[in-house]
């Protein structure tokens, strides 16, 4: 019996485990306290999905956002474009806004960061099924500046409550990484 009970707990906290979000995020040298506003735009050869599971994304994305004291515009002189784009199927690798803009001053290409232990190695060239990643660029540099991965973001097979659940604590995560720490700092 303590078997059967013992075995029983570990496939909970297998279960349990298996859908933990993961958040990496990396970012350029630049001064994000400067950016205001902000425009979506479509990253270019991403994988699509339906106009209400991207109202859905956009929407929680929106809430993440405006919490960080950025206004949403629809004008292309805003400060940053931010764009997104999901796992749906199998890996893909990642697009960009642009084919000619390309990553920020001190962009970190080769480590991830993230969690509490700081940097994670090895560069993420795939997005995988069911991640959510969001691009944020600089609109004057044209250069990417922030991305964030946050993996279990996105479950088509579940339940409309089970979604929008899992996409808030998702996104709530991820920008719980923006605006980054500055890279360097300077005391007297």
């Amino acid at each position: 019996m303590k078997q059967v009970s013992f075995l029983m707990t570990a496939l909970m906290l297998l279960a349990t485990n298996s859908r933990a979000q993961d958040v990496r995020y990396n970012f350029a040298d630049a001064s994000f306290k400067k950016f205001k506003t902000y425009k979506w735009v479509v990253i270019n050869d991403v994988q699509k999905i339906d106009p209400s599971q991207d109202h859905e994304i956009k929407s929680a994305l929106d809430a993440a956002i405006s919490k960080k004291h950025l206004i949403q515009t629809l004008v292309d002189t805003a400060d940053l474009y931010i764009g997104y784009q999901v796992g749906v199927a199998a890996e893909k690798p990642f697009a960009f806004y642009s084919a000619d803009w390309d990553y920020g001053p001190g962009w970190d290409r080769e480590s991830w960061y993230g969690g509490f232990y700081g940097r994670t190695k090895g560069p993420i060239s795939t997005i995988s099924e069911g991640q959510l990643a969001v691009d944020i660029y600089d609109s004057k540099n044209h250069c990417l500046i922030w991305r964030g991965v946050v993996s279990n973001a996105v479950d088509s097979t579940a339940t409309a409550d089970k979604r929008e659940s899992l996409l808030h604590k998702a996104v709530t995560k991820l920008f719980n990484k923006y605006p980054p720490p500055p890279l360097y700092s300077f005391s007297d």
